[in-house]
Order: C-alpha cells, then sequence, then structure tokens
C-alpha cells in the first residue's frame, strides 16, 4: 500500500456496543441457533471473534449475504471453506427471497437432530428460536424483513440502525435480531480497512481521502481493469499512487476547483460510494487462504 497513506488508528468501538454484546452472552442460551450474517465480499474481516465466542456452543449458520456484490467464484470458495469447518454456510442476497428460502433449507440442516428430539417428546409444532448476528451494515435488518415477508424491523444502508435486541415473529420461527456489533481490537489494519470500505464504520469519524486511498490501493492491486473501465484511466495512471491516481479519477469526473486544481475529496466520497454500489463491478476483497 502506499506510503502516503496516513495509517491512523481508527477509533470505533461506542458504549453501546459492549452493552450489546453482554446481552448478546445472556441470550444465547435461550435461542436454538446462531445465524451469523457476513458481508460476501469480506467474510474474514467481517466475522467478529467476540460473536463467534459467544456461539460457539450453538450449532452455527454463516450467512454470505450481499452475494451479487462479490465475485460469484470467490464466494463459491469461502461457502466451501465454512462448511469444511463444520458449520452450515450459503451465500445470499437477502433483498431476494429465493436467498432467504436457501437459509431456511440451510437451517433446517443443521438443526435435524433438534427436530428430531422435539419430534419424539410430541414437540414437533415448537418453534425455532434463532438468533440474528453481525456486524453493522451487514444487512441484517432487510434479512429479518425478507425473511418474515413484511417490514418487521428498520432497514438502512448505514450502519447504527437496530439498537436493541428484538423478538420478531417467522411462521414457525422465532428470531432475535441483536444490534450490529464490532469488536475491541482488530487483529490487522487491512480488517479495519475493509470494514470502513463496506460502510460498517461510520464515516463521520473516519477521514474520507484516507479511506478513498487505502480502497484504490487495494483495487490497483486486485482488479485495475475494472479502474480503467469504470474512471476511463490509463495504464501510467494506474501505476500512479494512490493520492495522484485519485486526482487523475476527480480529473476525468471533472471534479475541478479554481487554479485547476482537483477536489480531491471530492473525488474520495464520489469513489467509496460508487465501491458500496457496486458500480465498478462485483468484487471481493479477500479469499480463503487455502481452498477445499
Amino acid at each position: 500500500m502506499s506510503e502516503n497513506i496516513n495509517h491512523k488508528q481508527i477509533h470505533w468501538f461506542p458504549g453501546h456496543m459492549m452493552k450489546t454484546l453482554r446481552v448478546m452472552q445472556d441470550s444465547v442460551r435461550q435461542v436454538d441457533a446462531v445465524l451469523i450474517l457476513l458481508d460476501a465480499r469480506i467474510p474474514h474481516s467481517s466475522l467478529n471473534p467476540e460473536i463467534e465466542r459467544i456461539a460457539r456452543a450453538k450449532p452455527r449458520l454463516y450467512v454470505l449475504n450481499k452475494a451479487d456484490l462479490a465475485d460469484a467464484q470467490i464466494t463459491a470458495r469461502w461457502t466451501r471453506h465454512f462448511r469444511a469447518q463444520g458449520s452450515g454456510c450459503v451465500a445470499i442476497t437477502s433483498k431476494d427471497r429465493s436467498g432467504v428460502n436457501s437459509v431456511k433449507k440451510a437451517i433446517g440442516a443443521e438443526l435435524t437432530e433438534l427436530l428430531a428430539r422435539r419430534a419424539d417428546k410430541g414437540m414437533a409444532g415448537a418453534k425455532i428460536r434463532l438468533m440474528v448476528t453481525g456486524i453493522p451494515n451487514v444487512g441484517k435488518s432487510t434479512f429479518i424483513n425478507s425473511f418474515t415477508g413484511a417490514a418487521r424491523a428498520a432497514a438502512a444502508n448505514r450502519p447504527g440502525v437496530t439498537r436493541g435486541k428484538q423478538w420478531v415473529s417467522a411462521g414457525e420461527y422465532e428470531l432475535l435480531d441483536m444490534p450490529g456489533v464490532l469488536w475491541k481490537k482488530f487483529e490487522s489494519e487491512t480488517v479495519a480497512s475493509n470494514l470502513a470500505f463496506i460502510g460498517s464504520i461510520r464515516d463521520d469519524i473516519l477521514d474520507i481521502e484516507t479511506l478513498a486511498m487505502r480502497l484504490l490501493a487495494e483495487l490497483q492491486a486486485l482488479c485495475p481493469q475494472k479502474l480503467a473501465e469504470r474512471y476511463r484511466v490509463n495504464e501510467e495512471e494506474l501505476a500512479l499512487d494512490a493520492y495522484e491516481l485519485l486526482g487523475a479519477i476527480g480529473r476525468r469526473r471533472g471534479m475541478m476547483m479554481s487554479g485547476g486544481v482537483v477536489n480531491t475529496e471530492r473525488a474520495a466520497v464520489m469513489l467509496v460510494d460508487e465501491f458500496r454500489a457496486s458500480k465498478l463491478g462485483r468484487i471481493s476483497l479477500e479469499a480463503p487462504e487455502e481452498d477445499v
């Protein structure tokens, strides 16, 4: 990554997230299984180790959400990766009801033994209780609304909309919707950056130009052709460091100020917004280390 990028620490852990982890710890005994929603573009970075720890005693189903924004082949590798670890995994787009049906089938497969025990005890009709977890802005509320077929949970394209746990009824299921939660210390700056790229860390605590330069450095390495096609930059410009490339992109988009100076802040906002909206195409920022 370019040396001109300011690697300042990202501070991102509001007090309500600590409370959420405590509530999650107390509530997990009330559920039959835990659904862990991940962002399909960054499954590793969006997997909260605190949620993993809390959910360890229950059957877990990993839901790779926003799969329509990620590289399909890499998402398939992630699905195999999680299944090889003995957990259920399904890739979906939560706005698509067919994806929700895939989740319901996977839940049945994960809970086969539990459902059989209930049938033996004459409890075949008992509702299945599921905790729905994930990081901020991973799409939990949209998923729950698709799962239930109604607008039961507040949904917005920004982190922090759900602030308290709530039970949502969905036919044979009871869903415990938990607020999105991050963790205290990221294992690497790459994880922190990936979370910021997809909007899981509030933009108002970040320097948008620094974030855009980090993103550009990643895209230069992963998919330079997509940058070239979207912003009409040439090979020479693609080889520039991140700040100069941001300037070239701003110039191509006519984001100029007086004196012929590029408005790099405006260009940065545009770049990050377009990445999040998948305007550059389907991009996965990380892949599993080993194929199964």
